[in-house]
């Protein structure tokens, strides 16, 4: 199966890294420096700075573009596509089939582990495409089919957006090892080691009773928690997810 890359930013390029052995792939994308690079990178790979007008026909496209280039982009891509792999955050399904003509089309919203096998990739979109459409992001990590556009953007919040809030908490750890007297590096160590074991960790383990499990009565643990709790941790992890699920309906009312 041939995917056809309309964009080559980080997104794109952590996608590219993990379906490349899997996928035959081609690149469109705006800078013909950036291209090279990429091609470099992957040898494998085909690329093409993407025309003026380019037909699209048949192509199984994956579109990683900016959300507020789209309407530049759209009157580019001529024919119709066989079909439509959107991760544009708040870019609605009606909103691509207003601007590009697919037989079918999904919205997924992967992350940026992808480049090391490991994102975490929500999906919707046309039913006659899920199993198609799992079986690519599944390549890439493990993926989720949401049944609506609306529990997709929910979703964004936290698989998406969730790197960035977990490399907030990885600094912080870090941080305070350091203000307490420990080297940065024997921090950083700490704190890598800390994530791997807590994927395993979680990945069979309900959140509250791997906390209980740690916690032990008037030990170290339940001291910073307390800690998390007086600082409103939790209430801003919850106020995250709502300005990133907020911020997607902005964008999906705008495009």
């Amino acid at each position: 199966m041939k995917l056809t890359f309309i964009g080559n930013g980080n997104m794109a390029q952590a996608l590219i890294k993990g379906l490349v052995e899997n996928y035959e792939i081609e690149v469109l994308g705006r800078n013909k420096t950036s291209l090279q690079v990429l091609q470099e990178q992957l040898p494998q790979i085909s690329t093409k700075v993407i025309g003026d007008k380019e037909d699209i026909s048949g192509k199984n496209i994956v579109l990683c573009v900016k959300p507020y280039s789209l309407p530049d982009l759209a009157p580019k891509l001529v024919g119709e596509a066989n079909a439509i792999y959107s991760v544009l955050a708040g870019t609605s399904i009606e909103s691509l089939k207003s601007q590009i003509k697919a037989k079918k089309y999904i919205r997924t919203m992967p992350n940026l582990g992808a480049s090391h096998l490991k994102s975490m990739t929500t999906i919707t979109g046309d039913e006659e495409l899920k199993e198609s459409a799992l079986s690519i992001f599944n390549k890439i990590g493990r993926s989720l089919w949401l049944n609506s556009e609306n529990e997709l953007d929910i979703a964004t919040g936290v698989a998406g957006s969730g790197p960035a809030y977990l490399a907030l908490i990885a600094e912080s750890l870090a941080d305070g090892a350091v203000n307490q007297g420990l080297k940065r590096a024997d921090a950083q160590i700490l704190v890598q080691g800390l994530f791997e074991g807590f994927a395993s960790l979680i990945a069979d383990e309900n959140p509250a009773i791997l906390k209980d499990g740690v916690m032990s009565p008037g030990g170290t643990t339940a001291a910073g928690y307390a800690a998390l709790e007086r600082c409103n941790v939790r209430h801003g992890m919850i106020e995250a997810v709502s300005a990133a699920y907020a911020k997607a309906k902005e964008l999906k009312l705008n495009n």
